[in-house]
């Protein structure tokens, strides 16, 4: 009886010994980051062979409710490529969207949809999960400010709590534009102009439900920032994120995630890093940029600082806050993935 209590005892000490090892155990890598968002870096993680599922530019990612995770490119031998978090392709479906830039998911009373924009056929497209198009909106005529279809330019979506449909015309007139959820327009704002309620690329747009009253947080990529509209178009915010140039906002749990494009300006190539801001709109970390630094409350101007992306699109963050970073422009490389440390 000794001897077996001896050798539990034994068991559990080692057991202990193993578990304690792994949870201290260094990262295999650099890690990147800043203030416990901090991450090391797959460059590998999404890599299949090109010569079957190519990409051009890998535009953005979703997660969907089974945890597959989705990426668009605007190559058309396979614009959408699932993979699982491992980094093991799934499915590949999408043929005909040239200009595949946005991709958006909704979930409708427990059914999931996907919102693809092209910017090249200048439409934005509701989709089943495998491809089937629901619903197809066509350049907003119907406003009076467009004249033709090649003026609409859209680059992303977001769903309301109610399933309205709001479409960022980032590559165009920089509008806003308002649908119900069968594709009717109900309005629309922001546009081109010097004042803090006008856009200059307007880039990405999503939902925030951080506070009690949902709202936009809407990209103004040019001037460093995001802005917060009320549905009804009305500006509460500005979040100045100086030297940022920023793809569309994510938002995850309490926090905040975005792709910076180019940094500090739009004007130099291949200068992108990833920004995280927490619930009150503070940067916590840079992943590969510098590190977030206040005077007197005000955000001091970042730029990249390690040079482990080009010109990061977009951010996914998985149901295990690991990351993955889709580029634009980065000789045709797939997602990385960010694994959080």
């Amino acid at each position: 009886m000794e001897r077996r209590k001896f050798i539990q005892a034994s068991a559990l000490v080692t057991a202990s010994f193993y578990i304690s090892r792994d949870l201290f155990a260094k990262p295999k890598g650099p890690v990147y980051g800043h203030n416990g968002k901090r991450y090391v870096l797959d460059t590998k993680w999404g890599t299949l062979d090109s010569s079957r599922y190519p990409v051009k530019d890998c535009h953005e990612m979703v997660q969907d409710k089974k945890g597959r995770i989705i990426l668009l490119t605007n190559e058309i031998k396979n614009n959408i490529l699932v993979y699982n978090t491992s980094g093991k392709l799934l499915e590949n479906w999408g043929h005909e969207f040239p200009g595949a830039h946005g991709l958006t998911l909704s979930n409708e009373n427990g059914t999931e949809y996907l919102f693809i924009t092209d910017t090249e056929k200048h439409q934005v497209y509701k989709t089943t999960m495998d491809g089937k198009i629901l619903l197809t909106i066509d350049y907003p005529a119907e406003t009076g400010v467009y004249k033709k279809k090649e003026e609409f330019v859209p680059t992303e979506t977001t769903i309301a709590p109610n399933g309205d449909i709001f479409i960022a015309d980032g590559y165009g007139a920089q509008y806003i534009l308002h649908y119900d959820s069968q594709g009717k327009l109900l309005g629309f704002f922001g546009g081109r102009g010097e004042g803090n309620e006008h856009l200059d690329n307007a880039h990405g747009i999503c939902v925030d439900y951080r506070n009690n009253t949902p709202s936009l947080i809407i990209t103004d990529r040019t001037r460093n920032c995001f802005k917060r509209f009320g549905f009804d178009g009305k500006l509460q915010e500005v979040i100045s994120l100086p030297g940022a140039c920023v793809c569309r906002p994510v938002i995850k749990g309490k926090y905040l995630y975005a792709a910076v494009l180019r940094s500090p300006n739009m004007d130099k190539n291949a200068s992108g890093f990833v920004t995280i801001l927490d619930k009150d709109n503070k940067v916590v970390s840079n992943i590969g940029g510098t590190a977030p630094t206040y005077e007197n409350g005000v955000l001091q101007p970042m730029q990249q600082a390690e040079k482990i992306f080009e010109h990061p699109h977009d951010v996914c963050v998985d149901n295990d806050q690991n990351l993955y970073v889709a580029q634009w422009n980065a000789g045709k490389v797939y997602p990385y993935k960010l694994k959080r440390v």
